[in-house]
């Protein structure tokens, strides 16, 4: 009889039967099979009918879940077309259409030991609360200096990594958040080395600049579900929302400073004959910056251009106009450089959220926000992804990029339902720069996250 083990990430499949799955490894003396083939190589043999002695499985202690989610109409259809595809594969749906809520009533319907795998501590800290709050146990968690294990487990995808081959057997089902995430080179040994068969993929943006979304149906399943922006705002599910784009002047110093790093990168490149027409020919650009230092001067001059027309003084007088107007609002302020963040909290006595802001500070200021002790937070591009900021209702944007994912983040922070609520998105940009043309990929993004992803 054939037997399945599970060996530090993968499986051995020792018997003189193999599986269409694995390879033989001589130094082992047995066939060697990716964890994620766990119920690929089951189903071979029972289909063949023959016999394995299944011993992959150590499962992590059982808990009986007791829910109190109610799910709204469109997450019950995500739930059962994933359910329907062998409860495997990816839901797509906007920033605060309640993903969470899907996912946990997908780990209480099926009552198996669950492990969920995060970007950054924030949403590790964020889906214990959830866990504890709808599904009533406490959730063990791997991660910034953490290691317990529960029936549901929170895990950063760092440690999902590098704990692999002590947890790769210890779980039936994966739930992955901002599972875009996934896709990356060294993550997605992730998805290999876990045996557990059912997946869950959670994101708002499906897609990745560098087509490696590509490899998420292998890893995790088909996308399975979306629902738009539109569909969500029509059936008042979501807050309606408008859009406001102002354009500024840059000073005469300000213009003459940006035309002449610009006229560098310019040089640049058009004695390369380089094109930039896409972000993956950007890519190859930003590569050739590490052997050339013709290349990294290029780039350092456009870097500089760029940061001049975000961090503008005319931007500074309009938001100070438009903090005025909403004063009695919620606003959320994004940029792109962590600078302009430090002299907006100085100039106007607001918060500050970047990278440099500690754990502790940031639960103290996001906690603060929600209960209404700060109305106004500003931040770089810390809050775009996956935190939980309720109650916003105002959100400018005096810096990004032209990605769909900034874009569907930064208006997702401001889309929470509140009744009468009419959300606001206000860029500030600098005319004759190239941020006209970033706005206008924003604005080709913003009409996109109106229609169906897929």
């Amino acid at each position: 009889m054939s037997s399945l083990l599970f060996d530090k990430g993968t499986l051995l499949l020792k018997g003189s039967v193999g599986s269409p799955y694995g390879k033989w490894d001589p130094r082992s003396g047995c066939y060697r099979v990716k964890s994620c083939h766990y119920r690929d190589v089951l189903g071979f043999f029972r289909e063949s009918g023959l016999p394995i002695e299944d011993t992959a499985q150590s499962l992590s202690v059982f808990e009986q879940l007791k829910s109190s989610i109610e799910l709204r109409g469109y997450q019950d259809e995500a739930l059962d077309k994933w359910s329907s595809a062998g409860r495997r594969g990816v839901l797509v749906l906007p920033t605060a259409a309640g993903k969470t809520f899907i996912a946990l009533r997908a780990v209480d319907l099926l009552q198996v030991q669950t492990l969920i795998v995060v970007p950054t501590l924030d949403l590790l800290d964020q889906w214990k609360r959830r866990v504890w709050e709808c599904l009533g146990v406490e959730a063990g968690v791997v991660g910034g200096g953490e290691c317990v294990i529960r029936m549901v487990t929170i895990a950063t995808y760092d440690s999902a990594y590098l704990q692999a081959a002590f947890l790769g057997n210890k779980f039936l089902l994966l739930v992955f958040d901002e599972v875009h995430h996934l896709a990356s080179p060294g993550y997605m040994q992730i998805a290999e080395m876990y045996l557990a068969p059912y997946r869950m993929g959670l994101t708002a943006t499906y897609e990745r600049s560098d087509k490696r979304h590509d490899l998420l149906p292998l890893l995790v399943g088909d996308p399975v579900y979306s629902v738009s922006v539109k569909e969500l705002t029509a059936s008042k599910h979501l807050s309606d929302y408008t859009y406001e784009k102002v354009a500024v002047e840059l000073t005469v110093s300000e213009q003459q400073l940006y035309e002449a790093n610009m006229a560098v990168f310019k040089a640049y490149l058009a004695q390369k004959h380089i094109v930039l027409r896409s972000a993956l020919a950007f890519q190859r650009f930003i590569m050739s910056t590490g052997r050339d230092p013709k290349a990294r001067e290029a780039l350092l001059a456009r870097n500089k251009a760029l940061k001049i027309a975000v961090n503008s003084e005319a931007k500074l007088a309009v938001l100070a106009e438009k903090l005025a107007l909403y004063h009695n609002e919620k606003v959320l302020i994004f940029t792109l450089y962590n600078d302009l963040v430090y002299a907006i909290s100085r100039r106007f006595f607001i918060p500050a959220v970047t990278y440099r802001t500690s754990r502790e500070e940031r639960r103290e200021i996001l906690a603060n926000f929600s209960n209404g002790t700060y109305s106004v937070i500003v931040t770089s591009q810390v809050l775009d992804e996956g935190v939980d900021v309720p109650d916003a209702s105002v959100g400018i944007v005096l810096g990004g990029t032209g990605s769909k994912r900034e874009f569907v983040q930064r208006l997702g922070r401001l889309l929470r339902r509140q009744d009468g609520k009419i959300a606001k998105l206000i860029e500030i940009i600098s005319k004759e720069t190239v941020e006209v043309n970033i706005s206008r990929r924003r604005h080709v993004k913003q009409q996109e996250c109106n229609r169906n992803v897929t």
